[in-house]
């Protein structure tokens, strides 16, 4: 066998192992016909491998616009990803025009989270607090809060792209009925409700952790509720200590707790120019401070609506 020869096997030996090679391992993943909105995590894969798209739809009565998008989050996450989509904003854009000449009509935000997801939010579930910030962007765009309700559901999978949820809003126009003496009444007996068991955040001795229960995140989505269409409405945060060390220090640190609850409730979608935060340091205790479990009922915040 002359050079050349053994030359020429050899480039054709590499070749038919190149091609065995590439059909083992490679083809797997590329050759059955997947498109190019596969799910790529391997986790999510095996939870829900055929779980379709949801897009960006509102649709009523009088109005339809829907596009090859929607919102997507991070996984346990309940903030919008930057930047949205051109059509989305579009589609976002129409709907304030249709809004500015039908005003009896509102879009309910429904939010969705997986079973496994983990609630990093101060509401009920991770889709209502999606539902939430995607109010929120819609309210950036010119929208009045009055025009959105919203909620939350948990399901057992969702569409993904390694750790990216795609789609996980639905939208749904609905018609109002037109204002009446009836809201008024229905919204102070509202307020009087919250205000008689108000949201209460209790803390450690020098701490300013906050660790929600599930009847607290009721509240919170209760008050954002009541935020949203009642206009000028504004909580008051007041935070208190027990009666242990020096009173200015206390005073301090229970403006302190009532600025962390406010920022917490910021970081959580409520704008900041509707909370306001004071202080009443040792001098409003609810319990007796010769106990310990006295102490730890009075370091606390209280929100209530002014």
């Amino acid at each position: 066998m002359n050079k050349k020869t053994g030359y020429l096997l050899g480039i054709a030996l590499t070749i038919i192992i190149g091609t065995f090679l590439y059909q083992k391992y490679c083809c797997g993943c590329s050759c059955k016909g997947e498109t190019n909105n596969a799910v790529t995590d391997s986790t999510a894969v095996a939870v829900a491998p055929d779980v379709s798209l949801n897009k960006f739809k509102l649709t009523g009565d009088e109005f339809n616009y829907q596009c090859n998008d929607n919102f997507k989050f991070l996984k346990n996450d309940f903030k919008t990803l930057l930047p949205i989509s051109d059509s989305i904003n579009l589609g976002i854009g129409n709907l304030k025009a249709f809004f500015d000449k039908n005003p009896n009509q509102k879009l309910m935000i429904t939010g969705y989270a997986t079973s496994d997801e983990k609630n990093t939010s101060a509401y009920p579930n991770l889709g209502f607090a999606r539902a939430n910030d995607v109010k929120n962007y819609f309210i950036s765009k010119g929208f009045p809060s009055s025009k959105f309700d919203t909620s939350g559901e948990i399901r057992e999978a969702w569409k993904m792209n390694a750790d990216t949820i795609l789609g996980p809003i639905d939208y749904r126009l609905i018609a109002i009925e037109p204002t009446a003496t009836v809201e008024k009444v229905d919204w102070n007996a509202m307020k009087a409700k919250i205000n008689a068991n108000p949201l209460t955040l209790y803390f450690k001795t020098g701490e300013t952790d906050i660790a929600l229960t599930a009847d607290e995140r009721q509240q919170v989505a209760d008050l954002v509720h009541y935020l949203d269409n009642v206009s000028g409405a504004k909580l008051s945060a007041v935070g208190h200590t027990d009666n242990v060390g020096d009173r200015t220090i206390n005073t301090k640190l229970g403006l302190e707790r009532a600025d962390f609850a406010r920022d917490y409730l910021v970081k959580n979608g409520v704008s900041k120019d509707k909370i306001e935060t004071s202080s009443k340091g040792p001098d409003e205790p609810i319990a007796d401070n010769k106990t310990a479990e006295g102490k730890a009922k009075n370091r606390r915040t209280v929100v209530t609506i002014k």
